[in-house]
């Protein structure tokens, strides 16, 4: 039997797999339903030995040192600061907003405290902030929102940025210096062997069993375990009792071109032409060294797997329907960015997992512990317990 069945190997699933294997000497079985490890977050070698991000780029940053000190248990490092350019008017431009996007798109030569006025003359007033729109209009004008934010948000989530809530432009600063880095993070880096390396190792303890390729729906009554950790949709544990959660997919076209640089960044947006909405290069991010490069065009789509909850009023008053029933699921911890309705970071994820391990070690008897019989009586556990709420 075993102590713990984890749904999903992505960074919820395979931190809290291996501090329950290494804190707790229980035993734990990880399944996912794709045929590898790592989620999202997943890198290989395509057919040319380029390495890609399988899923898009994934781009490491973080202010907190504790989970730092944690992955580099690990992964070695590879420093790197991510930059984005934007397709604006036929030029490539920075983005985030900086001087120098302004500058270049408006022929100028503002400084940093000429362009905060020629922000704040341009901005437009909005007594309440609710919505995404609020947000770049109020800060910057309709004229930068129009050009910068509106059609690829419009592509990204399928809908108008006023029909979304605040935070998803909210992510995106606007700045009056030159840095064009896209975070400002204290800690910017690429596991050095990548993600899928570093997963490898995260899971290979003693006490972890992982099955690849394998549904929760097919295993679920096949294995003997004592409680489990469900990473995947919240809505798809429950059978979509009240109605699916609505989320936002992606499609990438994969290829390998006869050149050694295609861009001159990792990522390329597109917020005005093209069905895509960003292209990226892989070279960057990896630092590989080869006679060819690989790119993906990412289209986003509203079929497929689940990545992006949507966020909007309605989807969240579905989540949290939900959400009171798996605070009544005994024995199930719910955690990650599908399993609690929310956009997470990766460093995010890592930390409400260890938050999340945290609780479940002050909380449940260890497995090799000799149990008081008070303990036994009442049944040792808590009811589930949703990470991050």
């Amino acid at each position: 039997m075993y102590d713990w069945l984890i749904v999903g190997a992505g960074f919820a699933g395979s931190v809290l797999a291996e501090r329950l294997a290494s804190e707790r000497n229980e035993r734990v079985l990880v399944i996912d339903k794709r045929s590898h490890i790592a989620g999202n977050a997943y890198d290989c070698p395509n057919a040319d030995g380029l390495m890609i991000h399988q899923y898009g780029p994934h781009i490491f940053h973080t202010n907190s040192s504790k989970i730092v000190d944690y992955l580099s248990a690990f992964t070695d490092w590879r420093p790197y600061e991510h930059r984005v350019l934007a397709k604006v008017d036929g030029l490539l431009v920075p983005i985030p907003i900086n001087l120098d996007t302004v500058n270049k798109l408006y022929k100028l030569n503002l400084t940093s405290e000429q362009l905060e006025t020629w922000f704040a003359q341009r901005a437009e007033p909005v007594e309440v902030i609710e919505t995404s729109e609020d947000v770049v209009v109020s800060a910057v004008g309709r004229e930068l929102y129009e050009k910068f934010f509106k059609g690829y948000t419009q592509k990204q989530w399928g809908l108008d940025p006023s029909a979304l809530d605040k935070a998803v432009t909210a992510r995106v600063p606007t700045r009056t210096s030159r840095d064009d880095r896209y975070f400002t993070d204290s800690f910017q880096a690429m596991p050095l062997d990548g993600y899928t390396r570093m997963f490898s190792r995260m899971l290979d303890q003693p006490g972890i069993d992982v099955a690849i390729g394998t549904e929760y729906s097919e295993i679920k009554n096949r294995i003997s375990f004592k409680r489990m950790i469900f990473t995947g949709p919240i809505d798809e544990y429950f059978g979509h009792r009240f109605g699916r959660l609505p989320y936002r997919s992606l499609r990438f076209d994969h290829q390998t071109l006869n050149e050694e640089v295609y861009q001159p960044v990792g990522v390329v947006n597109y917020p005005q032409t093209e069905d895509y909405t960003r292209i990226t290069e892989y070279k960057y991010l990896t630092g590989q060294v080869h006679p060819k490069t690989a790119i993906t065009y990412e289209y986003p789509s509203d079929q497929g797997d689940p990545y992006y909850p949507i966020p909007r009023p309605e989807n969240q008053a579905l989540f949290k329907r939900y959400e009171q029933l798996a605070l009544t699921t005994k024995d199930v911890w719910f955690v990650g960015r599908l399993a609690t309705y929310r956009y997470y970071n990766m460093d995010q994820i890592v930390g409400q997992a260890l938050a999340t391990f945290a609780k479940i070690d002050a909380t449940v008897p260890r497995a090799t512990q000799v149990m008081k019989p008070s303990l036994v009586a009442t049944g040792g556990a808590r009811p589930s317990v949703m990470a991050g709420a």
